[in-house]
């Protein structure tokens, strides 16, 4: 069922959701205050942007253009509505589009590129309890994670940036396929539920033809072990605009 919910931390905020489809997730929350945005950094554009969480949270931080693309029309009409609910169509276009033919369209045209991908690979093992929708969203059945830092490296300008929120496990073919694509790994966060479990998620930002140079940041460690927020996480929370 179609509902209309506010977007955590962010005052006058709402966004279109339907749960048989997909809700935005805290990663996509994550995505969007982790990435950096340069002053000279003119034109966004958001891969696989499911219902448009992640351009929403950005026109708080930017006033540049950025464009979600989205492939499945369902996702692509939550995220339209929730651009007009919030009076943002001068700032924000959601395209209902292949990110591959996208990328073909589009070539060094981007400084910045944000994806929450599908997370999982498809093996003979898999299985699909779920609608097509959410096994679409979750399972790299339309778009692989080479396929993302293709598309990526196609649309972006040299020295512009890639950052993406994933798996913790994939993290090595994270890097490898970053450089296969001459995008360097410029900098890293691990994400802890409490610190006594492990990272499930890390959030990673490479630079387009960029200099080798790693920062591995500080973790983001979302509860104390009493269950309280931590100051870090809660601080994420909080609205920060332009």
């Amino acid at each position: 069922m179609e509902r209309l919910d506010d977007v955590l931390g962010y005052q006058n905020m709402k966004i279109y959701q339907n749960s048989d489809y997909f809700s935005f997730s805290l990663d996509s929350i994550f995505l969007a205050n982790y990435a950096s945005i340069r002053k000279r950094d003119s034109k966004i554009v958001d891969f696989c942007t499911g219902n448009g969480v992640v351009p929403l949270i950005l026109s708080r931080r930017t006033d540049k253009p950025i464009i979600g693309v989205e492939i499945q029309p369902k996702l692509a009409e939550l995220a339209s509505k929730s651009v007009s609910y919030n009076h943002l169509e001068s700032q924000i276009s959601i395209l209902c589009q292949n990110v591959k033919t996208f990328s073909m369209e589009h070539l060094n045209e981007f400084d910045v590129v944000l994806c929450n991908p599908p997370y999982f690979k498809i093996e003979d093992q898999s299985t699909f309890n779920e609608s097509y929708e959410k096994m679409v969203a979750r399972h790299e059945v339309l778009i692989t994670l080479e396929d993302i830092c293709d598309c990526a490296k196609k649309v972006l300008k040299d020295n512009g940036n890639l950052i993406l929120v994933h798996r913790s496990d994939r993290l090595m073919e994270i890097l490898s396929i970053f450089r296969k694509y001459h995008i360097e790994p410029k900098k890293i966060k691990f994400l802890y539920e409490t610190i006594e479990k492990e990272s499930t998620l890390v959030l990673i930002e490479g630079q387009k033809c960029g200099k080798v140079g790693l920062k591995v940041e500080c973790p983001l460690i979302q509860y104390e072990l009493n269950g309280k927020e931590t100051h870090e996480y809660h601080e994420l929370q909080k609205e920060v605009r332009v």
